[in-house]
């Protein structure tokens, strides 16, 4: 199997996956322990939610599970944000602080550098590849990047989380036009709730790539998974009627953020 899955367009949009992959090797899947092999971390159905919505736009999936390691994360394992709960590179704990790995089977240095050299790096290379394709095309590039969590984790965060929780890491990763429209859109949807930069800022990969004085600008959807799962339980049923609905909205806001590149491109302002 292949660690990452690219479908080349030629929209200035490119969609990042790095969490709906569910290919765990058998050597690792022999040490995750019950819990673990639920894999319940999972950003269920991403993909299937974002096809099709925006013509040409170019997708870059990681294949491989976020148990094997994490594509989001700091290779060097630096935490997202200190001080709260979280998830590291090579997790040793599920979303609700609880293990993953069989007693004595967890993950050791050696380990954690082999999935970095295997798994993660090539995901990123797949991925800045990619940006370096689309910018040389558009002189601008914008990188969306697809995620999505259970709505309730008291491990994480307290209270019911937002439907869509939008990372820009406080407006330093894409231009200012491009973090409203998302703003805008989102919450101008009824029956949904939204907020930028809230228990999400965007995770490594929008802060890493995020660079719009260069003409590269990434931004993080997390949704709530309850916007277009039928149950945020196994076995984590796609609700293909929430999913439609979302769709709709999804759809207003990748088009609107694609005319906004393409515009940014004609006035030659990253800003």
């Amino acid at each position: 199997m292949t660690v990452v899955d690219v479908v080349k367009g030629s929209s200035p949009i490119i969609l990042g996956l790095p969490h709906t992959g569910t290919h765990v090797p058998p050597e690792i899947w022999a040490r995750l322990n019950d819990n673990g092999r639920l894999l319940a971390d999972t950003d269920w159905f991403i993909e299937t939610l974002y096809d099709g919505l925006l013509a040409d736009a170019t997708t870059v999936r990681a294949t491989f599970h976020r148990y094997v390691i994490d594509a989001n994360r700091d290779p060097d394992g630096v935490s997202l944000y200190p001080g709260q709960n979280t998830t590291g590179l090579v997790s040793t704990t599920d979303f609700d602080g609880q293990p993953i790995w069989q007693e004595g089977a967890e993950p050791t240095e050696a380990d954690i550098g082999q999935r970095r050299a295997t798994f993660h790096a090539p995901y990123h290379a797949a991925l800045q590849a990619e940006i370096d394709r689309v910018k040389a095309i558009h002189g601008v590039a914008i990188l969306y990047d697809c995620h999505s969590i259970r709505s309730k984790i008291p491990f994480l965060f307290d209270g019911i989380l937002p439907d869509f929780n939008i990372g820009t890491d406080g407006g330093r990763t894409c231009a200012p036009r491009i973090e409203q429209a998302a703003v805008e859109v989102t919450a101008a949807v009824a029956g949904y709730t939204s907020v930028l930069n809230g228990r999400f800022k965007g995770g490594w990969t929008t802060r890493h790539y995020g660079r719009p004085d260069t003409g590269v600008h990434a931004i993080q959807m997390e949704l709530a998974q309850s916007t277009h799962l039928a149950t945020e339980a196994p076995p984590f049923a796609y609700d293909a009627e929430k999913a439609t609905r979302l769709r709709i909205s999804l759809k207003t806001m990748l088009t609107r953020i694609e005319a906004i590149a393409l515009d940014l491109k004609s006035q030659g302002d990253q800003t």
